[in-house]
């Protein structure tokens, strides 16, 4: 409190007048029997105004001061209201005595507060006294008003009484032009007031402008009137000190207010950029797990493929998918930690409760569809080329099985009407042993088909074993062709029975014709065979299966002179038929009435076979030449991931040593890291190349490499691991710059504290066995940085913890005060309070938040701040 300590001397005796403080005169009631009635008439208008803007507060007011107070009960209720504290219980009788007792309450808590009473009783007030009475709201008036306004807030009133003191001659020139209040506002609040229009001859126009704005932005109430300062030669200072003091309290509360909103601001700014991360980060969590769960069921689909286009359309939708969908994901699931762990480091500055996504979008829930993701993705790659394997098989099954079943049912083809003719019924005895010999000759060939009818049910067997697409018509025809095989051998059984019956009647038949007929047939069954063989579709995966299909080519060329001996030895038993009969002079009619191989089409079916040979030396040398060309693919493919694995593996071993020494500044080792984050990116055509080998491998169905322990999948993850650590790497750096800037940590403390890190962590096994001792303070230590009790102490925890250790930031006590302040110290806050306190924004932001105020003081409208204070800190729930 300020002093003024100064005298009326020179005002008495006709010299300048000099402002004493009224503070100073709380003993002057006594000594000055008479009142001026002009300072009477202001202090009483005054000292109502003040008074009556109190007890509204309470809910009533005064008309008139000597006699509205001369019961007590108003007058111990505006000392309730000013003070904020509880007087005894008034009494309620309407007796004097009553009245007594209740002033003499007021004047003891008065003087409770270390106020002097001089002259000042009890029996005054309650007798309507109303110098008495003045003096009396004067004394509260200083006690609760004014004893603590600065020098600076009474100057006007010094100005105001210098400016009527009389002593010039032209004292006409020293009234009060009504620019001191005008001054007053506009020194707080200058969009209130146009001070330069203001003109110093025009005091009533200035002083009720100055009274006007009060009232109604400041809600300051009309204390006195511009005519009564004006129209005085010296207004009453009292009267003026009053009204001033109004004034003080009402920026002081503002100044007050200010302060506290932008508190508030600070808070919910800080508390609305979390939740639009949280928001963000719960998005991408939900859109990265709703594409994983997309995904899985695709990758787990095993629904096989009738064609090999079909499955192999599969492939190349599974490598679109590798190549163009999963890598924009992968990034998506490093940007998520990413965010995530900064999200936490801005809580945790923050002095915010860390944040908890919803269940099932933790980091670890993603980690895991992750981890799903990529088992059923291998799964199904493994189960598309096994599938590409069984249908090639299948294709080639299918087409053995149609290729042997036309050559089975061609030889079929006529022989059961053969079989079922009675020619021998009206046949010669030579026509008969003809007829029979036949016979035997089919026997003998039937016998010899009987190896493909088997190869015929056991590729029908393996086609239905492998689910062939089409196995009922491949099973349809296999049954058509054993029914017609079973009929053939009843048949034939059957005619054989009639031939012998009738052989005793005849005679024998020529035997070179049976010896040509018994030979003719096997070795054309063979040729037969042979082309079948040189024909015959084959499928090969490495260089060593081809060479054994040549190897076995070979060998079946080096049996083809013993073939051609036999062919001439069987055209030389027809060319000796042919000697006999024309030796004889025999006419032959016919063929050879023992078989149907004529030698024409035993030489045929050799030129055929001799055609066939070279044909299937070109087809062998052209697979020959696709499995080198596909060895080459496998050793160009081999000699880049021999080179890119550990190029990987280097690089993955240089960032975990560079995240242990970072040396340099914060910046310095960002800046590194992100030019070695940019070398490896670089690489990048190196990984690219490698999916280029690896699709030209998978195009030509290689499916082995023996050149490589490295498959693409390897180098894949290895890959994706590689870009996730260097981004980890860099926003740990980040958030360490982050939480230097907010917590204020010098780069010398930051070395200070990775040196005791790395010390602390040297040390840590030996503290543990000290912690089970009793060691209270490491075990303290250990429960703040590795709270989940997991062994590992990352350095972000150990700078959180070295900081809060030092610093002191926002709480929610100092939050509820700041709205404290906002509320005029109410237990709750409105609306209108917030709008008129906080940016829009962050007002509706709050109003949106806050619950009903339930209190026993609560008013229709009012809204609970400590609740929600509390709730910003994690210390309750709204």
């Amino acid at each position: 409190m300020v002093d003024y300590h100064s005298s009326n001397n020179q005002a008495s005796s006709g010299g300048p007048a000099v402002y004493m403080d009224p503070r100073e005169q709380e003993n002057d009631w006594d000594r000055d029997l008479l009142l001026d009635p002009a300072w009477e008439k202001q202090q009483r208008k005054t000292f109502t105004a003040w008074c009556n803007s109190h007890l509204r507060k309470a809910g009533t007011q005064i008309e008139n001061i000597e006699e509205d107070f001369r019961d007590g009960l108003k007058l111990m209720l505006l000392l309730e209201v000013i003070s904020g504290e509880r007087l005894p219980k008034p009494e309620r009788g309407k007796m004097r005595v009553h009245k007594i007792n209740n002033v003499n309450k007021a004047l003891d808590y008065i003087a409770s507060k270390g106020v002097k009473l001089v002259s000042i009783g009890a029996e005054e007030i309650v007798d309507g006294n109303a110098k008495m009475t003045l003096g009396m709201i004067w004394t509260i008036i200083l006690r609760f008003a004014i004893q603590d306004i600065s020098v600076e807030v009474v100057k006007p009133v010094q100005t105001l009484h210098h400016s009527h003191t009389p002593g010039n001659s032209t004292s006409s020139s020293r009234k009060t032009d009504g620019l001191a209040f005008n001054a007053l506002i506009h020194r707080h609040r200058p969009e209130l007031i146009d001070y330069d229009k203001l003109r110093k001859d025009d005091p009533l126009t200035n002083l009720n402008n100055a009274f006007e704005v009060a009232e109604k932005y400041l809600d300051i109430p009309k204390m006195m009137d511009a005519e009564d300062i004006v129209g005085t030669l010296r207004p009453d200072e009292k009267a003026i000190m009053t009204y001033v003091s109004c004034f003080y309290h009402a920026f002081s509360g503002a100044q007050k207010a200010e302060t506290a909103a932008n508190r508030i601001c600070k808070v919910l700014a800080v508390n609305q950029e979390n939740e639009h991360l949280m928001e963000d980060y719960e998005k991408l969590a939900s859109d990265l797990l709703e594409w994983i769960r997309r995904t899985i069921p695709w990758l787990e689909n095993r629904a096989p493929e009738k064609t090999m286009a079909e499955m192999q359309q599969k492939l190349e939708d599974f490598r679109g998918y590798r190549r163009v969908h999963k890598p924009p994901k992968v990034q998506e699931k490093c940007q998520l930690e990413i965010n995530f762990n900064t999200l936490q480091t801005k809580l945790r500055l923050s002095n915010r409760p860390a944040f908890m996504p919803s269940e099932g979008r933790m980091v670890s829930d993603i980690n895991g569809s992750w981890h799903n993701l990529e088992g059923a993705e291998k799964g199904y790659e493994e189960w598309m080329l096994n599938e590409i394997r069984r249908l090639e098989r299948l294709d080639h099954l299918a087409e053995k099985f149609r290729q042997k079943a036309t050559i089975h049912e061609s030889w079929t083809d006529g022989k059961e009407a053969m079989l079922t003719q009675k020619d021998y019924e009206t046949a010669s005895l030579s026509e008969v042993k003809a007829l029979l010999r036949k016979h035997e000759a089919f026997e003998s060939d039937l016998a010899a088909h009987q190896d493909r009818v088997e190869q015929i049910a056991a590729i029908a067997q393996e086609l239905n074993e492998l689910d062939y697409y089409d196995s009922p018509s491949v099973n349809a025809r296999c049954q058509k062709i054993c029914e017609q095989w079973d009929a053939l051998g009843s048949l034939t059984q059957s005619r054989r029975e009639s031939l012998e019956r009738t052989e005793k009647q005849l005679e024998s038949i020529d035997e070179l014709y049976l010896e040509y007929a018994k030979r003719a047939a096997p070795f054309n069954n063979w040729m037969e065979g042979a082309m079948e063989d040189l024909q015959d579709m084959f499928i090969v995966h490495n260089i060593e299966e081809i060479q054994g299909l040549i190897t076995a080519h070979e060998q079946f060329k080096s049996t083809l002179p013993e073939a051609n001996k036999e062919r001439e030895a069987i055209q030389a038993i027809q060319a000796e038929v042919q000697k006999i009969a024309q030796y004889n002079g025999i006419k032959l009619s016919g063929g050879n009435p023992y078989t149907t191989i004529t030698p024409k089409s035993i030489d045929d079916k050799w030129h055929k076979v001799e055609q066939l040979v070279p044909q299937r030396d070109r087809a062998l040398q052209e697979e020959l030449a696709k499995q080198q060309s596909n060895d080459h693919l496998r050793r160009k493919f081999a000699t880049q991931a021999n080179i890119v694995g550990p190029w990987i593996q280097t690089k993955m071993e240089e960032i975990g040593r560079i995240s242990i020494e970072m040396n340099g500044t914060l910046e310095d080792q960002l800046v590194n890291l992100r030019e070695y984050e940019q070398s490896i990116i670089e690489y990048k055509p190196n990984i690219d190349q490698l999916e280029g080998d690896h699709q030209l491998i998978q195009e030509a169905l290689i499916f082995d490499n023996k050149y490589t322990a490295y498959t693409m999948e390897h180098l894949r993850v290895g890959w994706e691991q590689l870009l996730t650590t260097i981004a980890r790497t860099i926003n740990e750096i980040e958030n360490q710059i982050l939480t230097r800037d907010a917590k204020g940590i010098s780069q010398e403390q930051l070395h200070e504290y990775r040196t005791s890190f790395n010390h602390f962590d040297k040390v840590r096994g030996q503290h543990a066995g000290s912690c089970e001792r009793g060691d209270a303070e490491f075990a303290r230590i250990m429960g703040i940085v590795d709270p989940n009790n997991s062994g590992a102490v990352t350095f972000q925890a150990f700078i959180d913890f070295m900081s809060r250790e030092t610093t002191d930031t926002d709480t929610a006590d100092q939050v509820i005060a700041s709205f404290k302040i906002l509320a005029a110290d109410k237990n709750f806050i409105t609306a209108e309070e917030l709008r008129r306190e906080l940016p829009p924004d962050q007002a509706e932001y709050c109003i949106a938040r806050m619950a009903p105020y339930s209190g026993p003081d609560a008013k229709p409208g009012a809204l609970d701040y400590m609740s929600f204070s509390t709730a910003l800190y994690g210390e309750s729930d709204l």
